[in-house]
């Protein structure tokens, strides 16, 4: 039997995750998180992610509430797992700032 930090851990979530690093670029993600989640799924993933950026940044539960529509409680629960989750967050938002200081170049500049 698993144990409870690993309780969501399955077949189907490992084959999911596989997935999705196996997509090659944005635009097929883009395409397959379309087809995977609802408009709501896809919303709601979104705000958590704006939620966590801003969290990063510093920013106060209340300020963060009305940025971003989300509860404070939502945005408590979120602050929760940044600060004391499994890391998850903390390293997204590592390689998001570090994207984000990358000098921008196009695919033509690339090869």
């Amino acid at each position: 039997m698993l144990n409870s930090a690993d309780s969501w851990r399955t077949q189907a979530t490992d084959d999911l995750l596989d997935a999705i690093l196996a997509l090659p670029d944005r635009a097929a993600a883009e395409r397959f998180f379309r087809d995977l989640c609802t408009l709501r799924e896809l919303h709601d993933l979104a705000q958590r992610w704006h939620v966590v950026r801003l969290l990063g940044g510093g920013q106060h539960y209340q300020q963060i509430a009305r940025e971003t529509g989300a509860s404070t409680a939502t945005v408590t629960r979120i602050a929760q797992w940044l600060n004391h989750g499994t890391g998850g967050y903390r390293e997204a938002l590592q390689r998001a700032a570090a994207a984000d200081e990358r000098p921008y170049t196009t695919a033509a500049e690339e090869h």
